[in-house]
């Protein structure tokens, strides 16, 4: 049972960040200080410097010798399972997108592990950050893939069939990735987590200060942009409310829906399961919002989600 003491601690790591996207909010809704232009600089900025920042943090923080097994082939397989079901249901890539990013990538980093950790103590905590470790690492890179193949078919506006044609698209999401802070952020993270735990290297806290001051920083200024982005609309939920239903099902019934067929599967038992089942019901995750906004590809849905 979770005492009174577990739904302080919930809510002593939550509410901050809510505040700042409150903040957010009535500097544009009230008090008009930040313009259009400001709030997309201000989004770039989150997308390109403190979220790489953050999945280094993150990354490099959790020793990748101790990792669960079970956890990641279940989790590997949600998605897996997830982008296939969508692929075959649209052909749009749109719509695989941000279908993929409402229904298998929660807000573990936020909601989960200060709930997970109430709910059933330090070790769900460790198995959550797995999670997080996975979503830095393998799913985000995907989705900004995925981001950055949509926008070169836009550019090259010619049919995809053609083997040529794919080759020019994929050269040119390959360039844009290369050119992605993320991308070396996250690589850079996995090598010093494999080398620190192995052998059991520190940075200096020069640079880990340096990093640490930005990276610390990154939830709250992705909850500020969410904020930003609210306000710029002529109502808080910014899509339709049948659509915001629709984003509902995929996110608490569909997504641990597709994260219980592999645990079961596996006979994951005791905390394990319970920390798989109910983070994929966890609220929507910041960064595909980050990442939506930034290009342009429905921000509405994954702000509502």
């Amino acid at each position: 049972m979770i005492s009174l003491a577990d739904v302080y601690h919930v809510l002593e790591a939550t509410v901050p960040l809510y505040v700042a996207m409150m903040l957010a909010y009535l500097s544009v809704r009230w008090w008009k200080l930040f313009s259009s232009e400001e709030c997309s600089t201000i989004n770039k900025f989150v997308a390109k410097i403190s979220i790489p920042l953050l999945s280094y943090q993150v990354i490099s923080m959790n020793n990748p010798y101790q990792m669960n097994l079970k956890l990641i082939l279940a989790d590997i397989v949600q998605k897996i399972l997830a982008l296939f079901i969508f692929l075959v249901i649209s052909k749009l890539l749109d719509l695989v997108i941000t279908g993929f990013s409402v229904c298998t990538l929660p807000n573990t980093l936020i909601v989960g592990i200060p709930l997970l950790r109430g709910m059933y103590g330090e070790e769900a905590a460790k198995i959550l950050a797995q999670i997080v470790v996975l979503q830095s690492l393998v799913w985000y890179t995907i989705l900004l893939f995925l981001f950055e193949y949509r926008a070169a078919e836009v550019t090259v506006e010619t049919p995809s069939e053609n083997t040529g044609d794919a080759l020019l698209v994929l050269s040119m999401v390959g360039r844009k990735l290369m050119k992605n802070p993320n991308t070396y952020a996250c690589l850079v993270g996995l090598i010093w987590a494999l080398v620190s735990y192995r052998w059991g290297f520190v940075l200096p806290t020069i640079i880990k200060n340096s990093i640490s001051i930005i990276s610390n920083g990154g939830l709250g200024m992705a909850m500020f942009s969410l904020g930003l982005f609210m306000a710029s609309q002529s109502r808080i939920i910014a899509c339709s409310y049948r659509m915001m239903i629709f984003s509902m099902v995929l996110r608490c019934i569909v997504g641990p829906a597709f994260m219980a067929i592999p645990s079961y599967s596996l006979k994951m038992k005791g905390t394990l399961l319970k920390v798989a089942l109910i983070q994929a019901a966890l609220p929507q995750g910041i960064v595909p919002f980050v990442f939506a906004k930034e290009y342009g590809l429905h921000p509405d849905i994954l702000s509502t989600g």
